[in-house]
């Protein structure tokens, strides 16, 4: 199964502009931009074909070229990530067999959540889309509660049904726990902001009209749900590691703590 990854990335975010380009400090005191921790995590995967920056910004591309990136220019009308890697793939020479769209944002996936995703996807042919989700540890779940306690919008949390199938996705921490009520193990999945695509269904995605949740979730995965579309969930194991996405400036500091404590 030809499989290639295409790493979305825009210079003009809402809650953080210019984030792919942000600097991070390493464990040894040297900082690389978050665009290039993202493409070294995804070039770390194995079963992957090729590796691309997909973006509308030539700063990001001249910085992603510098340090060895291939790059695809897409469209500045790409309204998130999905359509972002529908307009790479249109692009390609030779369409491959499976796409893989790994957040710019997220530079801790592990290389074992996308291996499990692309294997998920391989051993049932019926699935057209899937994402990681990951139950989320005391700490992660604590970072939920306290980003939304302040106004911020964090992670995206996922619920799911027996088969594995997505019911909902949300900005919210879903489900609800009353306080002092946490029970373990606890029942709430941190969505992993990784998605594995058959190219129909990147093209099924692109034809279906934007939905009334996505647009107020801000969430690209709910217009394949509202569509009648299925998106698998496949659990993962954080093996110890802490994951966290760059969402909002104050992420900058955990993200730093967490590259400290590997």
């Amino acid at each position: 199964m030809r499989t290639v990854i295409f790493i979305p990335a825009r210079y003009a975010s809402t809650r953080y502009p210019g984030k792919p380009l942000v600097e991070l400090r390493q464990k040894d005191g040297s900082t690389k931009s978050l665009i290039q921790m993202s493409w070294e995590a995804a070039s770390a995967i194995e079963g992957v074909d090729a590796v691309y920056v997909a973006t509308d910004d030539v700063r990001i591309a001249e910085h992603a070229r510098g340090f060895g990136a291939e790059v695809v220019m897409t469209s500045e009308a790409c309204e998130n990530g999905t359509a972002r890697c529908a307009d790479a793939l249109a692009q390609l020479d030779e369409a491959p067999d499976l796409v893989v769209n790994f957040q710019g944002d997220a530079p801790l996936t592990p290389p074992w959540f996308v291996e499990k995703l692309i294997a998920a996807m391989q051993a049932d042919p019926t699935v057209s889309m899937a994402t990681p989700v990951l139950r989320c540890d005391r700490q992660t779940y604590e970072n939920f509660v306290e980003d939304r306690q302040n106004g911020r919008v964090g992670g995206t949390t996922a619920v799911f049904d027996r088969y594995q199938n997505a019911l909902y996705f949300s900005k919210e921490v879903l489900p609800y726990i009353a306080p002092g009520k946490l029970p373990e193990p606890i029942p709430v999945f941190h969505h992993v902001g990784v998605y594995a695509y058959r190219p129909a269904a990147l093209q099924a995605y692109i034809d279906a009209p934007v939905s009334t949740l996505e647009t107020l979730e801000g969430l690209e995965q709910l217009r394949f749900l509202a569509a009648g579309m299925p998106v698998r969930c496949v659990e993962v194991d954080a093996r110890g590691r802490v994951f966290w996405e760059l969402n909002n400036p104050e992420d900058v500091a955990r993200i730093e703590a967490a590259l400290e404590a590997q």
